[in-house]
């Protein structure tokens, strides 16, 4: 008998096998059209018979109350990390440590996904928990985000029920595809974008974020046989997991080299980013007998391959003034594609980087992205017959007054420079500053032509029925916008201090230096202060006071504060911002104890799955502070990838270097 409970496991069945096909195969069988009216009527009788609804139903994928936090997951099997290689001889060097060993080893090449891995398990065919990768030991649990990603069965495929495994653990990498990237705003690259997407607390923004996923081995199972990595990766394919998509098994180091190769060459028209290729052994008894070191297995490597270079022709220079009135100059280029993405501008740094390279308009040049992210100029090819020399202005090009050398950059001095009073307001405005919600880069403009704001503290006098008279306003924007102004009166004076745009003061300086203080008038009577200290050898040593006072703060920062505390005018703002009604007093922190009490953190590298700013606000709840510069009275080194001088520092004075899944196994 057809009743509504058979036709909707009938409808449950027919949607998640054209989610297979759709996502997994990439081969639909429907249109969208057709998808969606399956779908609709799924959900309409759910609506109806909510007793009837199943936990892996496909309607399912996004639900349940936004997070409060990731729980900490420990690995039943570690998720190691693999040893890099750089170049041919490196690559042929691991290949012939394997095969001195064992001569009869084979070899899985694939390509390495540019993505975060995470683990995937399963129970009798049902997934039950996904965790990220953390430190290889302690992961979070993402369950919730990862059941948005359609790649992922939340039931596996068989034709026979009793042949799924009882249990079944994964390894995958997620992704976001390189045309999901393209179509969102205010992301560094596919992968940055992705690792924001795992951990939203909110799985229903995950799910806008269409995130993918390739599984790429077995962490454990029972129930299965099988004993070399092709072999796994077939079972999985079975399953209806979606596998790796091309995996080459090859006999000797030359047949490797020639994949690598070929998936290098191939990597820019590839839909998503890869970061290199993964060798590794295939027979797992030989993987067994090999083991691995505290970091990686021993019997794989991941060859990485340098940027992606492509060839063009620079146009033209153009200069840009910052909010501290440093010029920036950017080539402009003939549009190529690079690295997954059109390119038609690069970062010239400065002079020097410029005479170095020798860069003129017209040349012929190579072009990359540093890191797969900021294009750049790597070298001349040939110049334009005629060409000249190219040197930066030595005028503003904003408002024409005469620029100084500082440093490698130079730097136009004139405060009433309108380049820089645009970026400045655009920086006291932001939100880790004021925060002044709609108050836009192309509002401000505005108000500047206007003659309506010469300052910051003209934001705080402006009136409605002056805003609305401005080009596409109204009396409504006008009234929300000076409500906005109005409502950042209150906001702390860390983000006050951090709002003044103060060399060298970035949002955590601002938060230590003003917890110390307490009051911007103490910081500033400070900033002009020295004390003298007598060492153990009884010499005298002169110190700024706050460097003494605050930890984490060093001298270049106190020569700053001293600085630009010094100038008259600096000081006449802050009390015109006094007058308006900004906050200048904060009270004690409210947090005194916790675990971090009395701790300080410095924060490098880019962490596996959580934000700078989350970080730091996990540690401060905690009562702990977060300083921007290492010293040997810091406490921890939280450490992600890409970590530079900070962590080199941290070792050579021996402060302790945790990373993310320790931080929040302390926090456990």
């Amino acid at each position: 008998m057809n009743t509504p409970s058979s036709r909707a496991a009938e409808l449950r069945t027919l949607l998640r096998y054209h989610n297979h096909k759709y996502y997994v195969e990439d081969a639909p069988e429907i249109d969208d059209y057709a998808y969606d009216m399956l779908y609709r009527e799924l959900e309409a009788f759910e609506a109806a018979h909510p007793e009837f609804v199943t936990p892996d139903s496909p309607t399912r994928r996004v639900g349940g109350v936004p997070l409060s936090q990731f729980s900490p997951v420990e690995h039943a099997v570690p998720m190691e990390s693999l040893q890099d290689v750089f170049s041919r001889e490196e690559l042929f060097a691991f290949l012939r440590g394997v095969l001195e060993k064992q001569p009869g080893a084979q070899f899985v090449v694939e390509p390495k996904i540019d993505g975060l891995s995470v683990s995937l398990e399963y129970e009798a065919g049902r997934f039950v928990r996904g965790s990220t990768r953390g430190d290889g030991r302690v992961g979070e649990d993402v369950t919730a985000n990862l059941r948005t990603v359609k790649a992922i069965p939340l039931e596996l495929l068989t034709p026979e029920p009793s042949l799924l495994p009882p249990v079944l653990e994964v390894r995958g990498e997620v992704y976001m595809p390189r045309a999901v990237f393209e179509s969102l705003e205010g992301f560094k690259n596919p992968r940055n974008a992705a690792a924001g997407a795992l951990r939203q607390k909110d799985p229903a923004v995950t799910a806008t974020r269409r995130l993918s996923i390739f599984i790429f081995s077995i962490l454990r199972s029972e129930g299965l046989d099988y004993d070399s990595d092709t072999q796994s990766l077939d079972l999985l394919k079975s399953l209806g997991l979606r596998t790796i998509p091309s995996y080459t098994l090859c006999k000797t180091p030359e047949e490797v080299w020639a994949e690598v190769e070929r998936i290098g060459s191939a990597r820019a028209n590839l839909p998503y980013d890869i970061d290199g290729a993964v060798v590794s052994v295939d027979r797992l008894e030989i993987r067994r007998a090999f083991g691995s070191t505290s970091k990686f297995p021993k019997w794989a490597a991941a060859f990485k391959y340098p940027p992606e270079e492509r060839e063009t022709t620079l146009l033209d220079v153009e200069v840009a003034v910052g909010r501290t009135g440093v010029l920036t100059p950017t080539a402009v280029l003939e549009p190529v594609l690079l690295a997954g993405s059109t390119v038609a501008r690069a970062t010239l740094h400065n002079q020097d980087n410029i005479d170095q390279k020798d860069i003129r308009p017209g040349d012929r040049v190579l072009v990359r992205k540093a890191g797969d992210v900021i294009p750049e100029i790597v070298r001349v090819l040939s110049h334009e017959e005629g060409s000249v020399p190219y040197l930066l202005p030595e005028s503003c090009p904003s408002c024409g007054e005469p620029v100084s050398r500082d440093g490698a950059a130079l730097r136009c001095t004139s405060d009433d420079c309108p380049a820089q009073l645009l970026r400045r307001l655009v920086h006291f405005c932001s939100r880790d500053a004021m925060d002044i919600e709609g108050l836009s880069e192309a509002i401000l403009g505005k108000l500047i032509d206007a003659g309506l704001v010469r300052g910051a503290a003209d934001l705080y006098r402006l009136e409605p029925a002056s805003i609305a008279e401005l080009d596409k306003m109204g009396e409504k924007s006008a009234g929300n916008l000076v409500a906005a102004i109005e409502a950042s009166k209150k906001r702390n004076p860390a983000q006050l201090l951090f709002a003044l745009g103060i060399r060298h003061i970035g949002e955590d300086i601002a938060k230590l230096l003003v917890r110390e203080y307490l009051s911007l008038n103490r910081l500033i009577a400070a900033s002009q202060e020295t004390i003298t200290e007598t060492g153990k050898s009884g010499k005298e040593k002169v110190r700024f006071k706050v460097v003494a006072d605050v930890k984490g703060i060093g001298d270049e920062i106190a020569k700053s504060l001293q600085t630009y505390f010094a100038k008259p005018e600096h000081l006449a703002i802050i009390e015109e911002l006094r007058t308006l009604g900004l906050r200048m007093e904060s009270g004690p922190p409210a947090q005194t104890g916790g675990i971090f009490a009395g701790k300080t953190f410095v924060l490098t590298g880019t962490l596996p799955t959580m934000g700078r700013k989350e970080a730091t606000e996990l540690i401060e709840s905690r009562g702990g502070k977060v300083a921007g510069s290492v010293s040997a009275k810091t406490d921890y080194v939280l450490a992600g990838e890409d970590a530079g001088s900070k962590l080199a520092k941290a070792r050579a004075l021996g402060v302790p270097v945790i990373g993310e899944a320790a931080l929040t196994a302390m926090l456990a």
